[in-house]
């Protein structure tokens, strides 16, 4: 069984398609630089607080639980950036400016010219989650057992190296999965994969489901160059829906 969903390639305005297989096949061309990590200051806001009326899914038979959604009475939606191409100091300033929390799926190849960029992000009530270490979209289809989880796992002490924590979740690069990829997950220390259903992509929204955000809907963004744009699409969602950006790992009890 393989499942998938569109995500990680480069802005656009639809959703690519995906092979029988599953895996994403756009190509991805990434870029960065390294920028000097800014001192965020953000003006907290009072957030509600809400008691999770969602129980994350067990393991079974050694296969990691896939969420796709929560599903929750509560007004909340969580916000998951991925990658780690483009860092600007835009975008720190951006999310400490709406005190926004997020589960950033970052990939070591990536972040590696400038790990440090993303503590602005920590300090601010992020965390850091596991996207491999290669990023390769077609891992599903071209890797076994044994190099997927070798991907999981470099990422994982990557992770506990630059941000003092093993991630919990893991988001698979082009959004495609197998039952492979969910027994290595859990062997890798995590406790779930995370896709989504919704995602603000080149300054606008697009979802999967209806034509707004809805309670527990978890939502994709990229650090892009159009990070603003995208940010600024997902909060005019947001506060129009009437929800409350909260940490998913919080809501999953896995912090």
């Amino acid at each position: 069984m393989v499942a998938g969903l569109t995500a990680c390639t480069a802005a656009e305005g639809s959703t690519p398609a995906l092979t029988p297989s599953g895996a994403a096949v756009s190509p991805e061309v990434p870029t960065w630089s390294a920028t000097p990590t800014p001192t965020p200051t953000a003006t907290k806001r009072i957030r509600r607080t809400f008691i999770p009326d969602y129980q994350l899914p067990p393991i079974v038979g050694g296969l990691a639980p896939v969420i796709t959604k929560i599903e929750t009475k509560h007004p909340v939606v969580f916000l998951t950036i991925d990658d780690g191409n483009i860092k600007t100091p835009e975008s720190i300033k951006l999310m400490a400016e709406y005190d926004y929390p997020s589960s950033l799926f970052l990939t070591k190849d990536t972040v590696a010219d400038n790990p440090a960029f993303f503590n602005a992000f920590k300090a601010q009530g992020s965390l850091i989650e596991n996207h491999t270490v290669t990023h390769n979209i077609n891992m599903v289809r071209q890797w076994g057992y044994q190099q997927q989880l070798n991907d999981m796992v470099g990422m994982q002490e990557y992770a506990l190296q630059h941000y003092g924590r093993r991630p919990t979740l893991f988001r698979p690069p082009g959004g495609a999965y197998s039952n492979v990829m969910r027994k290595a997950v859990v062997d890798a220390g995590m406790k779930a994969i995370v896709t989504w259903e919704a995602k603000a992509n080149a300054g606008k929204m697009d979802y999967q489901v209806g034509n707004s955000l809805r309670p527990g809907d978890i939502v994709l963004m990229h650090f892009r160059a159009e990070f603003a744009a995208d940010l600024a699409a997902f909060r005019a969602a947001q506060l129009a829906a009437g929800l409350e950006v909260v940490l998913l790992e919080d809501f999953l009890g896995v912090a």
